[in-house]
């Protein structure tokens, strides 16, 4: 018998419909959490391991930004991919400057989205293989 790992997403907006379709949209490919606040999206993040976190800028408790900064405190290699329903140049620059891996704005586009998150899941896989390599 051989297992497969399926690639873990959580996934973080207060909308439970935007939570729904991206949960659909990805769940064909990866193992997906979802949370609905930054307080919940940590506690899942201190629970699991995950290899990308999708996250809106505006969450109710705090701002996906201040939710990235405190995932690199404990993974530095997670990609964060930010998504928001404005387009504003300081918020973009502020996410990108902190780690973003990426910056999507609502309304997404599903292709575009599923893509994003799948390069975001290579950029994890070469970082596991370039520390294990280190470790030889």
């Amino acid at each position: 018998m051989r297992l497969v790992y399926m690639p873990r997403v959580l996934i973080v907006d207060d909308s439970a419909a935007v939570r729904g379709i991206l949960c659909d949209l990805l769940s064909e490919n990866f193992d997906c959490d979802t949370a609905g606040s930054a307080e919940v999206a940590f506690q899942c993040f201190e629970a699991e391991t995950y290899d990308v976190i999708l996250t809106d800028v505006a969450l109710p408790d705090a701002s996906g930004i201040d939710l990235m900064k405190q995932v690199r405190l404990r993974d530095s290699e997670t990609p964060v991919i930010m998504i928001s329903g404005t387009l504003d140049e300081e918020q973009i620059q502020a996410a990108m400057q902190s780690g973003a891996f990426a910056y999507v704005k609502k309304p997404f586009d599903l292709d575009e989205i599923e893509q994003v998150v799948k390069r975001a899941f290579a950029k994890t896989c070469e970082a596991r293989e370039e520390a294990f390599q280190n470790t030889r």
